[in-house]
C-alpha cells in the first residue's frame, strides 16, 4: 500500500517550534525526582514477592486478602513501564550509563531489553509514527496472513473480536508485541520479516546487547519463581496475576494510542496519535501517559507539564486534535475493524468492510 502525500499534514517539528515559546522553560529540565516513583514501584513488587513467599503459612480462608496486593503490584508493573519510558526519553536524568542500568531494572518485568526499546520505540516509532515503517501500527489488509497478524486479529479490540480471546489478549498482547520484535531482530534482523507490522534492523553491537539483556532478564524471572518455590498458589497470586493485571493496564493505553488513527506520510502527531481523558488518579499513577499526542510533540518533556500542551492544542488546533474520553475511545475500538485498507480506511480480515479511520470529527469536546 502506498501512502499518499497530504499537503494539509504538519510535521511534529513544526508543532514543537510553534508551541515551545508558550511553555515554561522548566518543563524541559530533567526531573530526577521521577526516579523515586520508579524505585517505589520496584519496592512494592519486591515486598509483594516477600509476602507471597509466606502464603503457605496463611489460612486458606484468608488467601483472598492477598488479591488487593496483586492489584497494587499490577499497577506497579504499569508504572514501571511508563516511568522507564520517560527515563529513556531523557526527561529524568541525562547520565547515559545510569539511565541504562535503571532502565534495565524498570523493563525487566516487561521482558523488554532496554536496547530493543530504544530502537523500536525511541528511534523507529517516534520517527515513523503510524506510517508504513511503524512497528506499532495496525497490520495492512494486504500484508501476508502470518502468525503475527493472525494473533493480533484474534486479540486486539475490534468489531469482529471474540470476547473470550479479547480478554485473553488484555493480559497477553504486550507479550506478543515484545516477542514479535525480539525474535525479528535476534533471529533475522532484516526489513523483510513479514510477521511484524513493520520490520526494522539494529546494529550487530545492539543485537548482542539485546541478547545479553534478555538472558539476564530470564535469570531474574527464574530467580523470582525459585524464590516463590515454584508453588502454584504463590506463582498465581504473586507473579502471574500481577503481571497479567499490569500488562492489561499497559495495553489499555497502547491500544488507543494510534490504532484508531489514520496513517500519515508526514509525522503529524495530531492526526496519527490520540490522547485520552481519564480520571485524575490514573494520570497521577501513570505519569500522564494518557497525554499521548502531547508526548509525541515533545518526547523529552517532563510529563508533569503535558497539561499545558493539551491546553495549547485545544486552543490552537482543536479541529485536528484527537482527544477522547477513555470509554469513548474503547467503544470506537470495539465498533471498528483493525486492519488498514488504505491510509484513511480500516477493514476486517476479509477486506469486505470499509470504515473511515480518521477520528478528528469524534474528538471535539
Amino acid at each position: 500500500m502506498k501512502v499518499s502525500t497530504d499537503q494539509t499534514l504538519i510535521h511534529q517539528k513544526i508543532y514543537a517550534k510553534e508551541l515551545r515559546s508558550l511553555i515554561p522553560p522548566e518543563a524541559f529540565i530533567p526531573d530526577p525526582s521521577k526516579l523515586v516513583i520508579l524505585f517505589i514501584n520496584l519496592t512494592i513488587l519486591i515486598l509483594g514477592w516477600m509476602i507471597a513467599a509466606r502464603l503457605d503459612c496463611w489460612s486458606p480462608s484468608l488467601l483472598w486478602l492477598y488479591l488487593p496486593l496483586s492489584i497494587i503490584m499490577g499497577n506497579s508493573v504499569v508504572a514501571l513501564l511508563f516511568s522507564t519510558h520517560d527515563l529513556m526519553h531523557g526527561s529524568v536524568i541525562k547520565n547515559a550509563r545510569l539511565t541504562y542500568i535503571i532502565s534495565f531494572l524498570g523493563l525487566t518485568m516487561l521482558w523488554m531489553p532496554p536496547t530493543l526499546w530504544k530502537a523500536v520505540h525511541n528511534r523507529v516509532h517516534h520517527n515513523h509514527t503510524n506510517d508504513l515503517g511503524d512497528p506499532d501500527r495496525n497490520y495492512l489488509y494486504e500484508q501476508s496472513s502470518t502468525w503475527g497478524k493472525w494473533i493480533q486479529d484474534l486479540f486486539v479490540p475490534s468489531s469482529e473480536v471474540n470476547p473470550i480471546w479479547f480478554t485473553v489478549g488484555l493480559t497477553s498482547a504486550w507479550g506478543v508485541h515484545t516477542f514479535r520484535n525480539l525474535t525479528s531482530v535476534l533471529f533475522f534482523n532484516r526489513e523483510s520479516v513479514d510477521y511484524v507490522p513493520a520490520a526494522f534492523t539494529v546494529s550487530a553491537k545492539d543485537r548482542r546487547a539485546i541478547a545479553g539483556e534478555l538472558l539476564m532478564m530470564i535469570i531474574i524471572h527464574l530467580s523470582i519463581l525459585a524464590y516463590l518455590g515454584f508453588e502454584p498458589l504463590k506463582l498465581i497470586l504473586g507473579y502471574f496475576l500481577p503481571i497479567g493485571i499490569g500488562y492489561g493496564g499497559i495495553i489499555f493505553y497502547i491500544y488507543t494510542n494510534h490504532l484508531l488513527c489514520r496513517m500519515t506520510s508526514v509525522n503529524d502527531p495530531l492526526i496519527n496519535s490520540m490522547s485520552l481523558r481519564v480520571y485524575k488518579i490514573f494520570d497521577l499513577l501513570h505519569l500522564n501517559f494518557s497525554h499521548h499526542t502531547e508526548h509525541h510533540i515533545f518526547p523529552g518533556m517532563n510529563s508533569d507539564y503535558y497539561f499545558i500542551v493539551r491546553d495549547l492544542l485545544e486552543t490552537h488546533y482543536s479541529e485536528q486534535f484527537n482527544l477522547l474520553d477513555a470509554g469513548e475511545a474503547w467503544n470506537l475500538l470495539l465498533q471498528t475493524p483493525r486492519h488498514y485498507k488504505d491510509e484513511n480506511t480500516l477493514t476486517d480480515w476479509s477486506g469486505k468492510k470499509s470504515v473511515p479511520c480518521s477520528t478528528s470529527d469524534n474528538s471535539k469536546s
